[in-house]
């Protein structure tokens, strides 16, 4: 993305702390090309524009326990982060001019791939979903998890900067 077009977006971000998020494409989906792609081109028709990624990231062991810090002691969280240690994972910082929270999680549909398929089934979790933990997807569920998330899986990116590029262009 060019200089102007992420200063741009930058202006827009500061009007709507929403407009930002993280997909995150899980193991199992990362490790299929033609998914990957099928998931890319699916973002465009919800108005979602990718700002950064990774197409390649491979987390540790300790790396995916902090990102799900939140669910240590839950029965699933040992299986989760051994799900996402088990091959890479794609992140996509996506941008979306009202909500991209809200627009990557309807894309996504309901976390349980069954369940997507019977209320959504043209969902990415219908269509490429595995199960309960192996449901293809991350994405954040408020503009606090999403900056903290960001944060996390692409430290290179500077969301103050962004904005305070938006700032020197008002």
């Amino acid at each position: 993305m060019h200089a102007t077009e992420r200063a741009k977006l930058a202006v827009l971000c500061l009007m709507n702390p929403r407009s930002l998020t993280l997909g995150l494409l899980k193991p199992d989906l990362a490790a299929r090309p033609a998914a990957v792609k099928a998931v890319l081109s699916s973002l465009h028709p919800f108005g979602l524009s990718i700002v950064s990624s990774n197409m390649h990231l491979q987390w540790t062991k300790e790396q995916a326990q902090e990102f799900y810090a939140e669910h240590q002691g839950r029965f699933f969280y040992d299986r989760l982060v051994g799900y996402m240690i088990s091959g890479r994972i794609c992140s996509l910082v996506l941008y979306h001019k009202e909500d991209a929270i809200s627009q990557w999680r309807s894309l996504l549909g309901p976390t349980y791939p069954i369940r997507a398929r019977l209320s959504n089934p043209s969902s990415l979790r219908a269509r490429l979903g595995v199960t309960d933990t192996r449901n293809s997807f991350h994405g954040s569920d408020s503009p606090e998890s999403a900056a903290r998330e960001i944060r996390f899986v692409h430290p290179e990116f500077d969301l103050s900067s962004f904005k305070t590029a938006a700032r020197s262009r008002i």
